[in-house]
């Protein structure tokens, strides 16, 4: 072999897991006059489609063995790949070798992702789905993109072929964008592998690890960010579509930034209750919630709650939505509807109001007690454990002289329940499992009181008061006697409790402390 042939013989590898559009750019190759080399079930597509193949057997001189385990793991396939043709060392070596080139590979790996996926997929099938070769060979030719072009997604075939035929080879910049996105693609594989196996009880995984990747999939770009002047793009978690990433739209146009991160406090608000339940959802904020024997009933009392902020909002269900209860919220202007399904009947009404999303939810992700919640800070992230715990006063304390009747300790529930979903400071009022006020994200308690109160006006007389954090002073307690409130619930533990304590006692208000607090920032 001269160092001719070395530098202008054109030898391209593919071998693909989805096969779509190799032939065509696998066509345009041999008609460049290039030779190509390939595997398996690539080999045999191409073969099909009258496209002349060297199996890369013939080029290592070794058959595959360990059920296809060990192909392409061989100096005549990772030389080829991996040799800088400007250095005469490694010419000489290849000549020396009889290894021959390569300037193009197209690859595609094992099916990881879509296996296990899969439901019942075992951790058997999901090994055998780790492709060994196949990131082995990506790495290398990314590695010398100088010399290789590498190509990991189908949809680069097109332009790289056009390239080939206009000018018989890919341009340095492509070939770098290319490995670029190789390197990402084989990461992204790695992760998805890493997630997966940590996943299983016996791995012992540590929750927060000492290096953390998270795999992460382009759903769609957004048309903008939170405003028109920022870009943004949706991304699924992981290989398993849930929550959110795994909802499935019947009607609207594409779900906006905000859409979708209103539609996250809204289902995790709706995750607390059992019952037939409707949460509306303004600003990430609920300004509507309500629990009733149906859930047209639910969204009717949800609406009233606040008939002005709601109009233009978001409304999530836990129940199927009925065609009676699709009347109801077609009477108003709202953004999206999210629940579980929709009858025929309720389809049909939204039908007629094109304008509305509707978002079928898919079933609760069922490894909730694993999830981590990620915050963007300026140069990294930081994690922690989803607040998936149930609310549950039954171990609260009753600090007051009077204790809280059934229904005031069941609608201090519901009113935690919600208050656990409200950006801090946070205060909701509350009666009959409904909200009749919210003060939310105010930079003080006494503050978020007096937006609460005056929203639920002459009804806080009876109601309950629910509060994210302790009070610092009676003050809140001061407001909420004004308006009428007859029970308190809130955490407990400022050095000032006992006035708040005296002031319930003198005003007759039964106050439980839970020692929980539900900050929301």
């Amino acid at each position: 072999m001269s160092q001719d042939n070395i530098s202008q013989r054109r030898r391209a590898l593919l071998s693909v897991s989805d096969k779509r559009g190799i032939a065509e750019l696998a066509g345009v190759l041999q008609e460049q006059g290039w030779e190509i080399i390939s595997t398996g079930g690539t080999a045999r597509v191409l073969g099909e489609a009258g496209i002349a193949v060297t199996e890369a057997s013939a080029v290592t001189g070794f058959p595959e063995i360990l059920g296809g385990r060990v192909k392409t793991l061989h100096p005549k396939i990772h030389g080829g790949l991996l040799a800088r043709l400007e250095l005469a060392e490694h010419r000489r070596q290849l000549e020396e070798q009889g290894i021959l080139p390569l300037q193009l590979l197209v690859v595609n790996l094992y099916p990881f992702a879509r296996t296990v996926a899969r439901p019942g997929a075992s951790l058997g099938e999901a090994v055998e789905n780790i492709d060994i070769g196949g990131p082995a060979m990506i790495r290398a030719a990314a590695k010398n993109y100088a010399h290789v072009a590498v190509v990991v997604n189908p949809d680069r075939y097109e332009a790289v072929a056009a390239e080939i035929s206009s000018g018989g080879a890919v341009s340095g910049e492509t070939r770098l964008k290319l490995a670029a996105e190789a390197f990402a693609h084989t990461a992204h594989y790695d992760a998805l592998i890493a997630g997966y196996l940590a996943g299983f009880p016996e791995a012992a995984a540590p929750l927060f690890p000492e290096q953390f990747s998270l795999p992460l999939e382009k759903i769609q770009e957004l048309r903008y960010g939170e405003n028109p002047q920022q870009q943004a793009a949706f991304y699924a978690q992981g290989a398993q579509k849930r929550g959110l990433a795994g909802a499935r739209q019947l009607q609207g146009k594409e779900l906006s930034f905000n859409n979708l991160n209103d539609l996250q406090g809204a289902w995790e608000l709706l995750l607390e209750f059992d019952r037939p339940t409707a949460v509306a959802v303004k600003h990430t904020n609920p300004c509507g919630v309500a629990t009733d024997e149906t859930i047209e009933k639910a969204y009717r009392r949800a609406h009233d709650a606040d008939p002005v902020s709601i109009f233009g909002g978001i409304v999530a269900l836990n129940r199927p939505v009925s065609a009676a209860a699709a009347e109801a919220m077609a009477a108003i202007f709202l953004e999206v509807v999210a629940a579980p399904s929709f009858e025929p009947g309720a389809l049909e009404i939204f039908g007629r109001k094109k304008e509305i999303r509707l978002l079928q939810m898919p079933p609760e992700d069922p490894d909730k007690a694993k999830a981590l919640s990620l915050k963007k800070v300026s140069g990294g992230l930081l994690l922690q454990t989803l607040d998936r715990e149930a609310v549950d006063l039954s171990a609260a304390r009753v600090v007051t002289g009077r204790a809280p009747t059934k229904e005031e300790r069941r609608d201090l529930a519901f009113a935690q329940k919600v208050v656990k979903h409200v950006k801090s400071n946070a205060i909701v009022v509350a009666a009959g499992e409904r909200t009749l006020g919210v003060g939310a994200g105010q930079m003080n308690r006494v503050g978020a009181a007096a937006i609460a109160l005056e929203q639920a006006g002459e009804k806080a007389a009876g109601a309950v008061l629910g509060s994210d954090a302790f009070f610092p002073f009676p003050d809140t307690v001061e407001a909420a006697a004004r308006a009428g409130i007859k029970a308190i619930v809130q955490p407990g533990g400022s050095q000032k409790d006992a006035a708040s304590i005296e002031a319930c006692n003198r005003h007759g208000i039964a106050m439980i402390f839970t020692g929980r607090r539900y900050f929301k920032h």
